[in-house]
């Protein structure tokens, strides 16, 4: 059953003139100067055509800049008089959603941190109950897509069609390059599941340093997401808050020009090729799933035979030497040692259950 199946297109509601749509705008509105020079030049990029500012900020400590308020909302209107941009501001309880609504702000999001408490969206989807308005939603900090899902649910529900997600990266406590990890096999699974809601990208959160920014953006698009969501200020050196993740309005006028734009479909020739080698990939794919199923077949009976003779499930000087032996092997023959580390983890999750099933038979 499709849970979302009165999702309205982004093309049918938001103005895009060419490719990437693009949301930007300061992490912080700081000042009514601050806000209106740096959208006075984003206006000018033809592919932003909405403006973003956090007003209200959720901060981990108390004593840092928690965000200007209500007050930002009345420069955010002076923006969208002046440029013609769209706006949208965060959101994170029902009072700061009546405030942007009394002030004609147009799309509203919702943070990582707020997205993980369900009471918060559905205290939010109330209040927006027969609004007709557009609502992003961020992932949660955790790599959850069914807290995700949950609450793109709750304001579906409750009557939004104008629905967009936005992966920002999860939190993860392997150390990697990005701030927050990309984990780009999530929002490509909340895309297969849900094809027809819109997936937005936020490389700023992602990276943390405008250095990554551009990667990963093109990786966005690669992906077919719909759109970026970027951190740019008129003044980066000089902002409140993430200035390290901010760029420039002409810095970002320069990252979306570089942008390749790829077609999601090509010529016939091409498509033949294309489907020739798809069919290989389907026969490769059907012979992996035979072997692993005679595999784990083979599993059971080393389950069985442990069991006749009163032997433990786990050996963990057999699994050490699975592991180097298998990943040695397969960079050998060009295999990345991450891939292969992942996938004999699962094989061998896998095993220890099937084992631990037969284990527990007839007791």
């Amino acid at each position: 059953m499709n849970v979302f199946p009165d999702i309205l297109p982004m093309s049918s509601w938001l103005p895009v003139v060419s490719p990437p749509f693009v949301i930007a705008g300061p992490c912080s509105a700081e000042s009514e100067e601050q806000v209106l020079s740096t959208a006075r030049e984003l206006a000018k990029i033809p592919q932003v055509r909405v403006f973003r500012a956090g007003l209200w900020k959720p901060r981990t400590r108390p004593s840092s800049f928690e965000g200007v308020g209500k007050r930002g909302l009345q420069w955010l209107a002076k923006v969208k008089a002046e440029t013609g941009l769209l706006t949208t501001v965060e959101v994170a309880n029902p009072r700061h959603v009546e405030e942007a609504l009394s002030h004609g702000i147009d799309i509203l999001w919702i943070g990582a941190r707020t997205v993980v408490n369900p009471f918060s969206i559905q205290e939010i989807s109330e209040v927006l109950q027969g609004v007709d308005i557009a609502v992003m939603v961020k992932n949660p900090l955790n790599p959850d897509i069914k807290i995700w899902i949950g609450a793109l649910e709750r304001l579906n529900q409750a009557g939004i069609r104008k629905l967009i997600a936005v992966h920002r990266g999860f939190s993860f406590f392997a150390h990697t390059p990005y701030r927050n990890s990309p984990m780009w096999e999530i929002p490509i699974e909340l895309k297969r599941l849900y094809p027809e809601l819109p997936v937005l990208v936020d490389p700023s959160h992602i990276c943390g340093e405008t250095s990554l920014l551009f990667p990963v953006a093109q990786k966005a698009l690669d992906l077919e997401m719909d759109g970026l969501m970027i951190e740019a200020h008129i003044r980066p050196e000089e902002a409140l808050t993430d200035k390290e993740q901010q760029i420039t309005p002409e810095n970002l006028k320069m990252l979306i020009s570089s942008l390749v734009i790829r077609e999601e479909y090509g010529t016939i020739e091409f498509e033949n090729k294309l489907e020739e080698l798809r069919s290989e990939i389907d026969k490769l794919d059907e012979e992996l799933i035979d072997i692993l199923g005679r595999r784990m077949k083979i599993v059971e009976d080393i389950g069985k035979y442990k069991k006749e003779n009163n032997i433990t499930i786990l050996q963990l000087k057999r699994w050490s030497q699975i592991i180097r032996d298998r990943v040695d092997t397969g960079v050998r023959i060009g295999l990345s040692r991450e891939f292969l580390l992942k996938l004999l983890e699962t094989l061998h999750e896998e095993s220890i259950q099937r084992q631990t099933e037969v284990m527990n038979r007839n007791h």
